[in-house]
């Protein structure tokens, strides 16, 4: 079935931007109920809520992005080399 995006909407009394993601009337009414079901947990001391950019040569993101979780690598290397400071 094709849709016309030109023509209104005969469908509801909503205006567009009502329907649009986001707002009051889109997602479910009420909200999720079995959000604390579904949150994502961690089991470490402190969040990972900063950011840090750095800029390395390709061959060494080459290197970092071929290992298995090369986040957490690069978080441990960073530890140990404050911790020897």
């Amino acid at each position: 079935m094709a849709t016309c995006y030109n023509e209104p909407m005969l469908t509801s009394s909503l205006s567009e931007s009502e329907l649009m993601p986001g707002t009051k009337t889109s997602g479910r009414p009420g909200g999720n109920p079995d959000l604390k079901k579904y949150c994502f947990t961690t089991d470490r001391d402190e969040p990972l809520r900063e950011r840090l950019q750095i800029r390395v040569p390709a061959s060494m993101k080459k290197e970092l992005e071929a290992r298995d979780n090369w986040q957490e690598f690069v978080r441990q290397a960073i530890a140990e080399k404050l911790q020897s400071v």
